[in-house]
């Protein structure tokens, strides 16, 4: 989708709304692709000072499997955007991943959200932020229970533990 900002370009103050939908169901992500329903997308564009500042929200459900447990999971996602947009023909020199330029007076909305969701997304996939993953000896889900798996001791202390069995 483009975005026309002619209007706003030389009036400071003045701000374009937008609402959209990408349609990122083909993205693969860490071997799946998790997302199956289309992001969402509102915001505005305002020119601040004669810069333009893009501010967002983007919102989905990712439908993925955690790299952690291993076990399905639907997650509601909401992931803020700022950008800036500029009309120099040099933006290319700049080093942030946040600032996109325009084209004929046109922000390329679908390139610029689809990359802020991409950058916004964390790099592993997890049901849940506090996913305690699955116990090492066993394969239990420590997310539903404990396991039974007793420590392995330390061999260096196998002399230090005869002492104390001598007490």
């Amino acid at each position: 989708m483009l975005l026309g900002l002619a209007k706003i370009i030389s009036c400071p103050g003045s701000a374009v709304p937008f609402e959209t939908e990408l349609d990122l169901h083909e993205m693969t992500f860490g071997g799946c692709k998790p997302v199956s329903e289309p992001v969402r997308a509102v915001g505005q564009v305002r020119n601040t000072a004669g810069v333009l500042d893009l501010t967002a929200t983007l919102t989905t459900t990712l439908h993925g499997v955690c790299d952690r447990c291993a076990a399905p999971f639907v997650r509601e996602v909401t992931y803020p955007v700022e950008a800036i947009l500029t009309a120099d023909a040099d933006s290319g020199d700049y080093e942030s991943p946040w600032v996109f330029p325009l084209e004929d007076d046109h922000a390329d909305l679908d390139d610029i959200l689809t990359t802020a969701f991409v950058l916004s997304m964390d790099s592993k996939l997890l049901c849940r932020e506090d996913c305690k993953g699955v116990c090492f000896r066993c394969g239990a889900n420590l997310n539903e229970a404990a396991c039974t798996c007793q420590p392995e001791k330390d061999p260096r202390f196998a002399i230090l533990q005869q002492l104390l069995d001598k007490k």
